[in-house]
């Protein structure tokens, strides 16, 4: 399955929504996207997963190499609308204890 990506800018930040499975085969696709966007001086990012039915190591892996790009930068990468089954995986790999993860896109916008 592909996944999509769509771009909206709101207040300060950058909202990607993200749409699919996040796996080996779209993960490059993100991280060329994303990569473009924060080269282009999005430096705030809110990452909307709640389409995302499907997430393995490869996609954990492009959100983590863009978390620390931003962070080196002082940026912010931060993770919404997470489905239970994406967050077990975040709980299960560690990320949970990096990346904020908020429930809305009004909290992650009121704390980027």
């Amino acid at each position: 399955m592909e996944l999509k990506l769509s771009f909206q800018k709101l207040d300060k930040a950058l909202v990607i929504t993200l749409d699919g499975e996040f796996d080996l085969h779209t993960a490059e696709k993100f991280k060329k996207r994303v990569g473009n966007k924060i080269a282009a001086g999005n430096t705030r990012i809110i990452l909307d997963l709640g389409g995302v039915e499907f997430i393995d190591s490869s996609g954990l892996g492009a959100i983590l190499s863009k978390y620390k790009k931003l962070d080196k930068m002082n940026g912010k990468l931060i993770v919404t609308n997470v489905t239970p089954q994406v967050k077990r995986i975040f709980e299960v790999s560690g990320i949970l204890r990096i990346i904020d993860i908020y429930s809305s896109q009004k909290e992650a916008l009121d704390n980027i």
